[in-house]
């Protein structure tokens, strides 16, 4: 049931609404990567192995890092409405060391249960924050600048090659037992995140709703045309073409096998394009079957934090139940176990789908408080959180 609602509360809904979308479908793929038992074994985009389903549960969640970095930008903008840019620079430059501090400790302890520190994953929350620093200066560009930066970069950066941290992904030993895993360098994620401040313009208050939704709507076609049109001649925006299968069905899943990691230009056509449609349909409307996502999209960070704990947990007591090991059994170090998730410890797809849901159910009570006491605690450090 859909029912029209304040023009300022639609505005700010529609991305929480947005944002909350890609938090649920992004739990299905780390669901995935702890309890499927082929999770450990193969890439479920490595076509000689995958099969349909599991591709495109794979591929479904490629949709939630772009379009979370993208909104974090147009969040940016939106901000300016009541901080200056000094303010919003000096919140995105703490912010930002904020969350590489729960990239490194928080979020890799949720991974491994371990403070070895043997291996160390740089992913979506580092990035963020890495380029969060970074916007606390770019935000003193103007519009045009930023929009053209933003462009740019997320269309040429790959002719500067693998650049460690910065356009490259790998493995990069620190000591003989201790290493780094980059997964999301800086520079292409840079590039959404510009693209999404500069489209935060047009939620401005006085900006018109319906002019708001055609342009959304407008960038949204022209994106994934663009996806259709340079991935069809297959020479640029990729680093992996599409070819010819086995059948049909295979064929469309090597066009849209695009590489995510460093993120390509097609990839990120592929999902913007998209997100930005949908934004658009969101816009005016409140759809009931959405409203407790809506919590998740409110409350972003700390749903991302306790949705790993809880995953991992669930799915290292379900791996010993299945071995029949004791917890002493287990070593947590990286080139052993990942956190003690062992390949025989896991389940089949359709049993990854339930825990996935049940997940989801569990979480929303747990954030919906969190929620409430956020919003009626007005205390700088919530801000963070």
């Amino acid at each position: 049931m859909e029912n029209a609602i304040p023009r300022e509360k639609v505005r700010l809904e529609s991305i929480d609404t947005m944002r909350g979308i890609v938090m649920v479908i992004m739990a299905l793929d780390h669901v995935r990567d702890f309890f499927h038992n082929t999770a450990l074994v193969f890439n479920p985009t490595d076509l000689t192995k995958t099969n349909e389903v599991l591709f495109f549960t794979r591929w479904v969640t490629h949709f939630c890092a772009p379009t979370f970095v993208f909104l974090s930008g147009a969040s940016m903008y939106i901000s300016l409405q009541r901080k200056t840019k000094k303010e919003l620079s000096r919140y995105l430059l703490t912010r930002g060391l904020w969350l590489i501090f729960i990239e490194v400790v928080v979020i890799r302890f949720a991974f491994f249960f371990n403070f070895y520190y043997d291996i160390t994953f740089l992913t979506i929350i580092w990035v963020i924050g890495a380029d969060m620093v970074l916007m606390a200066a770019l935000i003193h560009l103007s519009d045009r600048a930023a929009l053209i930066l933003g462009l740019v970069i997320i269309s040429g950066y790959s002719l500067l090659g693998s650049i460690p941290i910065l356009t490259g992904i790998g493995f990069y030993p620190i000591t003989p037992s201790i290493a780094v895993i980059e997964s999301y360098p800086i520079l292409p994620w840079l590039g959404i995140m510009l693209l999404g401040y500069s489209a935060g313009r047009l939620f401005a208050p006085d900006y018109d709703a319906h002019k708001r939704k055609k342009i959304l709507i407008q960038l949204g076609v022209t994106s994934i045309v663009l996806f259709v049109i340079i991935r069809f001649i297959n020479v640029y925006g990729d680093s992996t073409p599409w070819t010819v299968q086995k059948d049909m069905m295979f064929t469309v899943i090597s066009f849209l096998n695009v590489t995510k990691y460093p993120v390509s230009l097609l990839f990120a056509l592929m999902t913007l394009g998209p997100m930005l449609i949908v934004l658009a349909s969101l816009e005016g409307r409140q759809i009931n079957v959405l409203k407790p996502v809506v919590v998740f999209g409110r409350v972003p960070l700390f749903y991302f934090v306790l949705h790993f704990f809880i995953i991992h947990a669930v799915a290292l007591v379900l791996s010993l139940y299945i071995t029949e090991k004791s917890f002493s059994e287990i070593d947590l170090h990286f080139d052993k176990s990942f956190g003690g998730i062992t390949p025989e410890g896991g389940i089949t797809l359709a049993w990854v789908y339930f825990v996935w849901i049940a997940l989801v159910v569990a979480l929303y009570p747990i954030c919906k408080k969190y929620d409430r006491y956020k919003s009626t605690h007005k205390r700088w450090w919530l801000s963070y959180l």
